[in-house]
């Protein structure tokens, strides 16, 4: 039985095609205050590991090939 009747997406999204943590980049990584996001080592792409987004955006503003976006919820904008 599911938990919940509407699927829900991460306020963090990495475009595969983008991202260059296979070649060593963690810079999204490295400038999340929060710690919520991580490289996986086996697919070498950057992910969003918990749903604690601030939504202060440093990760999608520093990555150098635009891979990260980050989506603000209407509410906030």
């Amino acid at each position: 039985m599911p938990l919940a009747n509407h699927s829900s997406s991460m306020p963090v999204t990495v475009d595969p095609e983008k991202c260059i943590a296979a070649k060593g980049c963690t810079v999204c990584v490295d400038v999340c205050p929060l710690d919520v996001l991580a490289i996986d080592e086996a697919r070498g792409l950057a992910y969003m590991r918990y749903d604690e987004c601030w939504y202060c955006m440093p990760c999608e503003a520093d990555c150098p090939t635009g891979a990260v976006k980050v989506a603000i919820p209407y509410l906030l904008r």
